[in-house]
């Protein structure tokens, strides 16, 4: 790469309609982020300032999805061609002097490490433009690579084609390095006069060249990388590449997936090694894992922190969580946002929590709801307790101290703290504090009344 100042735009003003979606085609996902957020992660890890996202159709949805990306955004009102999309991010780059990498909103497996190499060829050959192109066995529809050795001597879009010039296999892959402001300069000489009547991008290739200066081309290694996306088809077989590439990366890093291709993971999630993780299993947003973890089939994992030898049954969901070292979830538990266990708890089936804490060791092993609670070390939950957390205008909290024992169906009618090392009688509704080292229970007393079922027994039937 050279020594040049880099910045990027970014195309993602299109309608995208053969998605037939109201989502902008750029918010489409794959593998769990807006397909946009790639080629704007990509310009950020190249060290692109500032970087520039086109948007138009749904811009407002668009602005709003990447807010948090760090980029800048210029609109295209009308979707008058490439040429005039990147005209319209002139404004935010008016000062920059260097190399403007340009990316396309729509195409996310894009690899830096190629990106990388284009922008290091651009440099050292002194090109005004180098676009990435690649070579495929079926091309229709594609822009081509007319070629003189090294050089490019323009691209001709499908439209405008020869039939010589459509059995060329290299394309454009709408991937460029240009350099500025002298790509602004020519692109006031671009015209409609063509097919489709718009602004071409590619047109400033053979205005550069009649400028005398050098334009370039440099193939992709894999044409896969530099996919499109334009339909439902296609975002499937994006996602399902994605999915491969970071389920491939995880298994050299020590992870095993039984069955990588039923095993759904986040760019963002980060695992470590001697994880097994089984099938069927979804691991969102910025889930951490450590190390040692058994994930069953069915598992649902998002925006989680686990430590190491956590073993999370069949089924179980977990968002927005945090589980210390050898907790064990589920299965078929729900562990809501707010959830914090200190290690070694466990969480049977059936167990939903939300907004509670658990201390070293404290467990309930199932049918059970404990929210917006405060559960110290050592107690053990039995089946069937409730914390009856909200009187239908607030929410109050329960708090249960270390080393109590909750026997089952126990409900706790919040706000209300159980001391420690107290004992609560199964069946019990407790509405008051317990002290420390208590028996608290709220049964009415057992009655037993002696040989009633025998004054009651049906009187047999003579046959």
């Amino acid at each position: 790469m050279n020594d040049q100042k880099l910045a990027a735009v970014i195309l993602a003003a299109g309608r995208g309609t053969r998605m037939k979606s109201d989502l902008p085609k750029v918010l489409h996902r794959v593998a769990g982020l807006p397909m946009a957020s790639y080629p704007v992660r990509l310009a950020t890890a190249l060290g692109s300032f500032p970087t520039v996202m086109v948007i138009g159709h749904g811009a407002a949805a668009v602005e709003k999805a990447l807010a948090d990306e760090g980029v800048l955004f210029a609109v295209q009102s009308e979707q008058l061609g490439t040429g005039h999309a990147l005209l319209c991010a002139r404004e935010a780059l008016a000062d920059f002097t260097g190399t403007i990498l340009l990316l396309c909103g729509d195409v996310p497996l894009l690899r830096q490490e190629t990106v990388a190499r284009l922008l290091s060829y651009h440099g050292t050959q002194k090109a005004a433009v180098t676009v990435l192109t690649s070579r495929l066995e079926n091309p229709h529809g594609y822009g081509r690579i007319v070629r003189d050795g090294e050089e490019v001597l323009r691209i001709v879009e499908e439209k405008d084609a020869t039939s010589a010039e459509k059995a060329i296999l290299e394309i454009n892959t709408g991937i460029y390095a240009f350099e500025a402001p002298y790509v602004f300069e020519a692109l006031r000489g671009v015209t409609t006069d063509n097919a489709q009547g718009e602004y071409y991008l590619t047109d400033v290739l053979a205005m550069a060249r009649a400028d005398g200066r050098r334009v370039c081309a440099l193939a992709a290694a894999e044409a896969g990388e530099t996919l499109g996306i334009n339909d439902r088809l296609q975002l499937a077989e994006a996602g399902a590449l994605m999915r491969c590439r970071i389920n491939e990366e995880l298994m050299r890093e020590g992870v095993t997936l039984i069955d990588p291709k039923t095993t759904y993971i986040d760019p963002g999630v980060r695992i470590g090694a001697d994880t097994v993780i089984h099938p069927g299993v979804h691991l969102r947003g910025a889930t951490i894992i450590g190390r040692g973890a058994l994930i069953e089939p069915g598992v649902v994992v998002t925006d989680c922190t686990l430590a190491d030898d956590v073993h999370l049954k069949a089924g179980s969901v977990l968002e927005e969580s945090r589980l210390g070292d050898g907790c064990t979830i589920g299965p078929m538990a729900h562990l809501r946002p707010g959830t914090v266990l200190a290690g070694n708890n466990k969480l049977g089936n059936f167990v939903e929590t939300k907004k509670a804490t658990f201390g070293l060791g404290s467990q309930a092993s199932h049918l059970t709801y404990i929210g917006d609670a405060e559960v110290g070390s050592g107690v053990n939950i039995g089946c069937g307790t409730i914390t009856c957390n909200y009187d239908g205008v607030n929410k109050h909290r329960t708090v249960i101290e270390d080393d109590v024992f909750v026997g089952s169906d126990t409900q706790f009618v919040a706000p209300v703290r159980i001391g420690r090392g107290s004992l609560i009688g199964a069946g019990s509704t407790i509405t008051k504090d317990v002290p420390p080292d208590s028996l608290a229970l709220s049964r009415t007393e057992q009655k037993v009344v002696l040989g009633w079922r025998l004054r009651h027994k049906p009187k047999e039937k003579k046959s």
